[in-house]
């Protein structure tokens, strides 16, 4: 089976989907109201610099003030001061020009590098880096050498700055990937000339919608359709394939079915068990994700499966089936940063170097960098996964209002006995004869019944009355209590 791009285009949204041997892999959303900032230059303004983190809080004019290391600054702002001190090179209210390299996540702001690169179909160009580079992708030594050389005459040729040639650049001819570079150095010099117009706290240059981003950044020789179903999008694809992916245009189909282009590929249903903890695997077994702040943990289990010659063998073949599920599950929900993954524990030292292989062997098509540790000496394996954008679960969802994201709720009988003790400090604090007590149905209920015994004695014992009243919109842990 081949591999297909899927764009799903409405006003609110534009969702992509990359399919491989008929198997959604990732899914990428863009809200119209919302759309991603990496790729994004600003005319930013220094608002406050730390010595002690060695980075800088910079305003671009959104919400927040996004975040530059010292390390994210260019290598000709680092050889400036050799003593690597950022508050030398950096001062409050100091214009700079930087680029969004991370979106803001959770309560974070956006993530910023000095290092602009500006990428196209075959290149990506760094204006500023004295260096060029090649895609780890390629491995063709020869095709290396030959892309190294065509690259080192252009720069020569032009004095600019550093080119890294993309996967897509394989086997290109020289002239069509000199007049990428050349395309790139125009577009550079037209965002120079924005710049020096611009405000402060401005947007200089915004990079590409994600229909035509997905055409230029998932492209790849496997993939053989790519279907958009609206036919503004599919034209406006269309123009900026001819233009700078000739190639690709006829692979381009406009989908005007009845049927939403998504159920037919069983997407729909796929992103709605992306968003679930638990993942069922075809042995019986189950995985349970669990996403935090600083971490995602994975938990393996072998749930229903008995299979196997003994217990060994069944806890080995579940975890090979767990190493590839987990990594395409990895990039369906986009999950990144510190990831755990507690395999079922083997007693065997070859089992475990398989799963590990089979892990390493999965995520070879994974766009994301990731790097994956040994398995340490409490049976965990640590990976990385790079994160430049908000996981699928924080684009779609939100923390409960009624836990809190905690995702777990005190008991009636809990809340119950807080509110004991919340009338016995309420008529030590106040005179009182009454009280009206505010909850949930579920506590009123509780309270009226299986609790009326110890309600009677601490009436009796505060000499009060207490009034009751549900209210339907309290959660199980709200409650008010009023003084009559």
């Amino acid at each position: 089976m081949s591999d297909e791009i899927l764009i799903n285009v409405t006003p609110p949204e534009t969702r992509v989907a990359l399919v491989e041997n008929g198997i959604l892999q990732e899914i990428f959303i863009e809200r119209t109201c919302k759309r991603g900032l990496v790729g994004n230059i600003y005319k930013g303004q220094v608002c406050r610099v730390l010595p002690g983190m060695q980075a800088a809080f910079v305003d671009i004019g959104l919400d927040r003030a996004a975040f530059l290391h010292y390390s994210d600054l260019t290598y000709d702002l680092q050889k400036s001061e050799q003593n690597g001190a950022i508050e030398a090179l950096l001062h409050e209210g100091q214009e700079i020009m930087v680029q969004v390299s991370k979106d803001p996540i959770g309560s974070k702001g956006a993530r910023l590098t000095t290092e602009v690169s500006i990428p196209s179909r075959y290149q990506v160009y760094m204006p500023f880096s004295p260096i060029s580079g090649i895609s780890q992708r390629i491995e063709c030594e020869n095709e290396r050498e030959r892309l190294k050389a065509c690259i080192d005459a252009f720069r020569e040729e032009h004095e600019c700055g550093g080119y890294i040639a993309r996967t897509a650049a394989e086997g290109t001819d020289e002239f069509v990937l000199r007049a990428d570079m050349l395309f790139l150095l125009k577009l550079w010099k037209a965002i120079q000339e924005h710049y020096a117009e611009a405000p402060l706290r401005s947007l200089v240059h915004e990079d590409l919608p994600l229909a035509i981003r997905a055409l230029r950044d998932l492209y790849r020789g496997k993939v053989e359709k790519i279907r958009i179903d609206s036919r503004e999008a599919y034209h406006n694809l269309v123009r900026f394939a001819e233009e700078f992916i000739p190639e690709v245009a006829p692979l381009i189909e406009l989908y005007a079915g009845e049927r939403p282009l998504f159920d037919i590929y069983n997407i729909e249903d796929e992103i709605q068990k992306a968003l679930q903890r638990k993942v069922q695997l075809k042995s019986g077994g189950h995985l349970v994700f669990d996403q935090t702040e600083a971490m995602t943990t994975i938990d393996v289990n072998t749930g229903a499966f008995v299979g196997g010659r003994n217990l060994e063998e069944t806890i080995f073949k579940t975890n090979m089936e767990a190493a590839q599920t987990i990594a395409r599950q990895l990039r369906l929900r986009n999950l990144g940063g510190i990831i755990i993954i507690d395999f079922i524990d083997m007693q065997d030292e070859e089992h475990r170097n398989q799963v590990l292989k089979a892990l390493e062997k999965s995520l070879e098509k994974d766009h994301a960098k990731n790097t994956i540790s040994e398995v340490s000496i409490l049976g965990l394996v640590e990976m990385t996964r790079k994160r430049t954008r908000e996981s699928l679960e924080h684009i779609l969802c939100e923390p409960c209002p009624s836990c809190g994201g905690r995702g777990v709720l005190k008991t009636a009988e809990t809340t119950c006995l807080e509110i004991f003790r919340e009338i016995i400090r309420e008529v030590r604090l106040y005179e009182v004869q009454s009280l009206l007590v505010l909850a949930s149905n579920e506590v009123v209920e509780r309270l009226l019944d299986e609790e009326a015994t110890t309600l009677a004695e601490l009436e009796k014992f505060l000499k009060i009355r207490i009034r009751f009243r549900a209210e339907p919109q309290y959660n199980q842990e709200q409650y008010d209590v009023v003084l009559l």
